[in-house]
């Protein structure tokens, strides 16, 4: 029985430090912004397309850190589901492929394109791989982790499939971990 209690204990840990816990934006304590995420750029996968954020004003927009060889890469599947069930109702996913964490994104913009498509028949936009932590810390991502910058709070990107979601006004309502799936109660919640 101590061991089960002690795994048990070790597996709550290392999940807790991987995943991130699911966060709403409390208004009361958010602060104005110093930056608007409409102001930075971002390139699609192919690399044929810079464009600013902007592109996607008064819409919801999910943003997620994704990669190929993860364990939380089956999540392609119901984020595309999710997509194509309310690209027409003002919500726009963004996948973000990021190499990291474990080297799970190990492969070229085109083997990623493949892949996606292959496996997981995605159809939302993907940028190029970037960077969502460290010195080389995309702007996107710098806006989305910075209360500095986002104006409503400091966020640790810890694994593979972190999501974001921005409001319509390009304000950040929600963080949720690796371990939220998008047909989990709590996500599609904010959404209503």
């Amino acid at each position: 029985m101590k061991n089960i209690i002690i795994t048990m204990g070790i597996i709550s840990f290392f999940t807790s430090c991987f995943v991130g816990k699911t966060k709403k934006i409390d208004s009361a304590t958010a602060i104005e912004p110093s930056n608007s995420i409409y102001d930075i750029e971002v390139v699609s996968l192919d690399g044929l397309d810079t464009f600013k954020m902007s592109r996607y004003k008064g819409k919801h927009i999910l943003i997620v850190n994704t990669a190929s060889e993860c364990g939380y890469t089956p999540q392609y599947k119901s984020i595309q589901e999710f997509y194509a069930t309310n690209k027409d109702s003002g919500i726009v996913v963004l996948g973000c492929p990021c190499n990291q964490f474990g080297g799970q994104e190990p492969g070229t913009s085109a083997e990623i394109g493949a892949f996606c498509q292959k496996n997981y028949g995605v159809t939302f936009p993907l940028t190029e791989k970037m960077d969502v932590k460290g010195d080389k810390q995309h702007p996107l991502y710098q806006w989305l982790t910075q209360k500095s910058k986002n104006g409503a709070g400091d966020f640790e990107i810890k694994w593979n499939f972190n999501k974001f979601v921005v409001s319509p006004e390009g304000k950040l309502l929600y963080y949720f971990g690796s371990n939220v799936k998008p047909t989990d109660s709590e996500f599609l919640s904010a959404f209503k």
